[in-house]
């Protein structure tokens, strides 16, 4: 009985990190791919996971909403600061904070 709920526990925890770092991978993306847009610097090419909480999804299945921190500089001597939300492996909203137009 209690190889079961070991093994489940197990199972469990490598689909959260599995799911934990496909989350990340999508908001690197979607980080990456706005500030190449915007014509600004994606600093560290990494994002920080700042919150995590139980969500509904589109179809109203239980998912994970994980929200990233990202910086980002407009002139190069700067940090600035980003957020991306991303629920079931889909990125739903991406917000800077203002900046210069080049």
């Amino acid at each position: 009985m209690w190889e079961a709920v070991a093994l489940a526990v197990l199972a469990l925890g490598g689909w959260y990190w599995a799911d934990a770092l496909r989350s990340r991978e999508r908001a690197v993306a979607a980080g990456r791919q706005v500030c190449q847009r915007e014509g600004v610097q994606f600093l560290d090419d990494t994002v920080v996971m700042t919150k995590v909480a139980p969500a509904r999804n589109e179809d109203g299945r239980l998912a994970f909403r994980r929200t990233y921190r990202f910086e980002f500089s407009d002139t190069g001597n700067n940090r600035r600061e980003g957020t991306i939300v991303v629920a079931a492996g889909l990125v739903e909203s991406l917000d800077m904070e203002p900046f210069l137009l080049r």
